[in-house]
């Protein structure tokens, strides 16, 4: 409901509905999808198929393994929840960035809590995404902390634009500062 006046329905007794519960396995699902086709090259192999060049260009074509590798969980509501059930399967290891939330509760599903999200971001091989857009997740992810983050790390933000300062996440794409996932 971030786009709706809720001065608005408020004064003229609009009722605003949402489906919280709706979508958490089908999103957690999606940034497991995405983790896939992005650490195995899933767009270039297929590229190169349909342009009939795999078998010259597929050695040069580089992939990674999720198994073992560092997620950072960013936002541990119910998506976060689902997620990290997924990567407890491939044997990631999972450490979340939640201030709401105590290291024990985070514990229970089998994650770290981080309690400085730039610790997080400087080890993690993957950061996901999930939180509401409000005045202090508003450019959370910036300039300062897109540089500290490994070059080769996958961000997925399936929460909020406004979330990742975009113009500095343009920059640090344009600047090599990060790799860009199918822009080179």
């Amino acid at each position: 409901y971030d786009n709706v006046d809720l001065n608005y329905i408020k004064d003229n007794n609009i009722k605003l509905l949402i489906t919280a519960k709706a979508n958490a396995v089908a999103v957690a699902e999606h940034v497991f999808y995405m983790m896939l086709c992005l650490s195995k090259n899933k767009f270039t192999y297929d590229l190169e198929v349909r342009k009939g060049l795999f078998k010259e260009n597929a050695s040069k074509i580089t992939t990674m393994e999720l198994f073992k590798k560092e997620i950072l969980i960013a936002g541990f509501g119910r998506i976060g929840k689902n997620l990290i059930t997924r990567c407890l399967a491939f044997e990631m290891k999972v450490k979340v960035f939640d201030p709401f939330l105590s290291a024990e509760e985070i514990k229970k599903y089998g994650g770290i809590k981080i309690e400085n999200l730039d610790d997080g971001l400087s080890s993690a091989d993957y950061i996901s995404l999930h939180m509401p857009l409000n005045e202090k997740t508003k450019n959370l992810i910036n300039k300062k902390n897109l540089t500290i983050m490994k070059k080769n790390c996958i961000l997925i933000n399936t929460a909020r634009g406004g979330i990742i300062n975009e113009i500095d996440l343009n920059e640090a794409l344009n600047n090599n500062l990060i790799w860009g996932a199918g822009l080179d």
